[in-house]
């Protein structure tokens, strides 16, 4: 017997969607960021930027993006660079296989695909290191599809929006409400409208509500909470746990793997050319073990190459191919 599927809750119902349309666009013609890497519909331009953006401040992004896509401007010009060249190129930027993806993911736009990027979001999926969010993002900037791009900021605002909090939709029930409240007329505006509101206004600790230009739409600043959900008022921060502090400072970071994995990258990038480097000695608290292991992740991630990684005195160098 075959269960019927659960209707689905429609939370964009009670929404005049014209208007809070309206209030959004009119709202980011008035107020939204000027960043170097909007306004372009370049579909590689648009990716460098997502991808760049990941995990790096917005404050950082704009003069990383133009000094990434002056040294490789066109997707032909990163597909035909080494990955020693895309590592150096994204020095600084942490994650690095986030540069290892957006290099393989231009070869196969340029080997296989012609030079031409996918123009829906499951073909752009389909790209390494391209996930839900990054193909909604370039569908929607690059080619004007209509389709809801879904971070951290964009949660947070459809979730007081719609249902209180940015806890109160389930992932399927964010996505399509994101999905449906999209101006099909300009995704692409209402793609950096809304990060913007949530990342400027709409925050996680004392959102701005009287400044929101969507505050009359919000259940979060009428006061609706998600059942269950232990939400401050608006303005109010929560307390944090009681030890948070003392565990937050109690890992240093310099013993941690990631920057083991930072500081070998360093030390490759400083060597020239095609030039080997010796790890025979510890970096900072990491012995020879430690940094074998790093190194044979490191490996297996694309990040560098790797030679006599059993011996006394393994030796790596940036993938030249």
């Amino acid at each position: 017997m075959t269960v019927p599927e659960s209707p689905r809750v429609d939370h964009v119902a009670r929404l005049d969607l014209a208007a809070f349309r309206r209030a959004v666009l009119d709202w980011f013609d008035a107020r939204g960021r000027v960043f170097p890497f909007r306004g372009t519909t370049d579909a590689y331009l648009v990716l460098v930027s997502e991808v760049l953006l990941q995990q790096t401040q917005i404050s950082r992004g704009g003069p990383a993006w133009v000094r990434f896509t002056t040294e490789f401007p066109t997707v032909q010009a990163l597909a035909a660079a080494s990955p020693a060249d895309v590592l150096r190129a994204w020095q600084g930027l942490g994650y690095n296989r986030r540069a290892i993806n957006l290099r393989r993911a231009a070869r196969i736009v340029v080997d296989e695909l012609g030079g031409a990027f996918p123009r829906d979001v499951a073909g752009l999926e389909r790209l390494p290191g391209v996930g839900p969010y990054t193909a909604r993002a370039v569908a929607s900037i690059a080619f004007q599809v209509p389709t809801g791009a879904v971070d951290t900021n964009v949660r947070r605002v459809l979730g007081r929006v719609l249902a209180g909090g940015a806890d109160g939709l389930t992932a399927h029930q964010l996505q399509a409400a994101a999905d449906d409240v999209v101006d099909p007329g300009q995704p692409d505006d209402w793609t950096h409208a809304l990060m913007d509101i949530g990342s400027t206004l709409c925050k996680p600790v004392r959102p701005l509500c009287p400044e929101c230009p969507v505050a009359a739409f919000c259940g979060y600043a009428a006061g609706v909470r998600p059942r269950g959900l232990d939400a401050a008022r608006p303005g109010v921060a929560r307390p944090r746990p009681a030890g948070a502090a003392t565990r937050a400072a109690a890992g240093e970071f310099h013993e941690t793997t990631r920057w083991l994995r930072g500081r070998i990258l360093d030390l490759l990038r400083d060597a020239p050319g095609d030039a080997w480097t010796d790890f025979d000695q510890p970096i900072g608290g990491h012995d020879r073990a430690a940094i074998g292991v790093s190194l044979r992740a490191m490996e297996r991630d694309g990040l560098l190459e790797l030679e006599g990684v059993e011996s006394a005195s393994p030796r790596a160098r940036l993938p030249i191919a």
